[in-house]
């Protein structure tokens, strides 16, 4: 019963806020496909944006410590606001260190993650699904050996083009999410009007 009304909340909600929701999905696949088509562009920006973020903690770790007053860990915060001010300024004044050192850890990301997934799918030899799973494993190795391989040149484009599919898929997922918000609608003004065919029959 509970089930049933939650699951009936849910789509009441999509469909008030397909609009809104596609209008979203659109605007993040063509930021997506922005940073696909730049991803050099999008790796320096990620960089930078790392970079602000990070002096911008090192801002609260300081603000902190001299608000809390007679605090034991005061001194570990105004440590790690230095910490944090440091390393934020060093990938602002350098953002092309950060983008190849993201890529050298997106190549031990996909690599160990290969290598894990592989074993994964020969231990479960035979269960449904196992031949994904081995597959997305090689995958995982080849990729992260071809951007070990091509290192520094592929921190030129991995990371931008790492994100920008990401952004790409979140926005169309959102889109699909809407347009289903979208058909509940139309299906529900259908049975609302008496007399009305439903749509596509």
């Amino acid at each position: 019963m509970s089930t049933e009304t939650t699951t009936t909340g849910n789509e009441q909600s999509l469909a008030m806020s397909w609009r809104s929701l596609a209008i979203v999905g659109v605007l993040t696949a063509l930021l997506g496909v922005l940073a696909i088509v730049f991803p050099f562009v999008t790796g320096v920006s990620l960089s930078v944006l790392l970079g602000v973020l990070l002096v911008a903690g090192g801002f609260m770790h300081v603000a902190h410590a001299f608000t809390a007053q007679g605090w034991k860990g005061r001194l570990w915060q105004v440590l790690l606001a230095g910490l944090y001010g440091v390393a934020g300024i060093a990938l602002l004044v350098n953002p092309l260190f950060t983008l190849a050192t993201l890529t050298l850890i997106l190549a031990a990301f996909f690599f160990a993650d290969g290598i894990i997934e592989t074993i994964m799918g020969l231990r479960l030899r035979g269960e449904s699904g196992w031949a994904w799973l081995l597959a997305s494993g090689v995958l995982g190795i080849v990729v992260g050996a071809a951007i070990w391989i091509g290192w520094p040149s592929t921190a030129l484009w991995v990371v931008g083009l790492l994100f920008g599919i990401n952004l790409l898929s979140t926005g169309l997922s959102m889109l699909m999410l809407a347009m289903g918000g979208r058909s509940h609608v139309r299906e529900t003004e259908d049975i609302s009007q008496p007399g009305t065919k439903p749509r596509g029959a």
